[in-house]
């Protein structure tokens, strides 16, 4: 289960956004509560950052360290997919 949370050396930031009472974030609350040690072990330098907010719907984001040229491709992949 442990080798899973590893993350690759480009991750620069994790985050989570979820409301810290509805029942869409419970999921949520329950994967970090059980996760977050192991993934915290395994990625020391890495900030995995968890945002509540009343109302929010659960959402992951993850931040990157890119290139210029890596950020073109990942913009142009994106657009080329949502066409």
């Amino acid at each position: 289960m442990s080798s899973k949370y590893v993350f690759t050396k480009g991750l620069k930031e994790l985050r989570f956004l979820f409301c810290q009472s509805s029942e869409q974030s419970a999921a949520t609350r329950s994967f970090l509560m059980r996760a977050y040690p192991t993934m915290k072990k395994h990625n020391p330098h890495t900030p995995i950052m968890m945002r509540e907010a009343a109302g929010t719907l659960p959402r992951v984001y993850a931040r990157y360290g890119l290139s210029d040229k890596q950020i073109e491709e990942a913009v142009t992949q994106l657009v080329k997919a949502s066409s």
